[in-house]
């Protein structure tokens, strides 16, 4: 009889492997064990921060308050104006403004020598009368502007008193270096007679004279009237020969 059952011999030839295959690679047993040699090899032994670098030490709470969100931010913030202010406290300042010291020979020999009129000086005012600014303008136009030499002071109460001359026209001078154009009196200043200016807003008081050669003579600023009549009383004419010039005397800041 004839078996027609189908012969599974040649599918299980062909499910046997070849006898020269290679066998697939199987893996290294010892290559997951290098690894973590090598990564414990990079981190710190102790778990802690890179050698060299010191190491605070914060609760956890304490951590996460400090590097995230807004919590973070603010009192890191808060401690940096606690240190400011501590600063601040702590600090020596002064408010009191501290105006420099002049000496006003080079000018004062300047107008002596060059100047196209006779110019006044202060002599021996009184301690505690400090110069602090001395300008002069015009010597270098060869006679074309007027020549003038502004002369600043602080006054011993800590006022502002300024001397103006100039051979600059009277009438535009004087109401200018005054802030005013209106006369409020006159005062008697070792037997002169100076006129007064006032400009309120601008706190100004101011003492005026115009010699014969029509030269200008102004005192003004905040100080008071005594104060300014001492700064004009103290003017005297400087001689024009070129010879020295006679020392000027400055108080040291107090």
């Amino acid at each position: 009889m004839t078996d027609k059952t189908p012969s599974t011999a040649p599918d299980a030839e062909a499910a046997r492997p070849e006898p020269d295959a290679p066998e697939p690679d199987a893996p290294e047993p010892d290559a997951p064990a290098d690894r973590a040699e090598t990564g414990a090899a990079a981190a710190p032994a102790d778990g802690g921060a890179p050698a060299g670098r010191p190491v605070v030490e914060v609760s956890p709470g304490v951590y996460k308050r400090l590097t995230t969100g807004l919590g973070g931010f603010t009192m890191a913030m808060g401690a940096c104006l606690l240190i400011v202010l501590a600063v601040y406290v702590i600090t020596p300042r002064s408010d009191k403004e501290v105006l420099p010291t002049v000496d006003y020979a080079p000018q004062l020999w300047a107008m002596r020598s060059d100047a196209p009129f006779t110019v006044y000086a202060p002599e021996g005012l009184p301690l505690h009368w400090r110069p602090n600014s001395s300008r002069v303008h015009g010597l270098d136009s060869g006679g074309k502007d007027p020549v003038a030499w502004h002369l600043g002071f602080v006054t011993p109460s800590e006022e502002y008193a300024a001397l103006e001359q100039s051979n600059e026209k009277a009438s535009q001078y004087v109401p200018r270096m005054a802030n005013s154009s209106q006369p409020v009196g006159t005062q008697q200043v070792n037997g002169v007679s100076w006129t007064k200016y006032y400009r309120k807003d601008k706190k100004a008081n101011t003492l005026a004279r115009t010699l014969p050669n029509g030269v200008s003579l102004v005192v003004t600023g905040t100080a008071s009237y005594a104060e300014l009549a001492v700064l004009a009383g103290s003017l005297k004419e400087q001689a024009k020969t070129g010879g020295p010039t006679p020392p000027v005397t400055v108080t040291p800041a107090s």
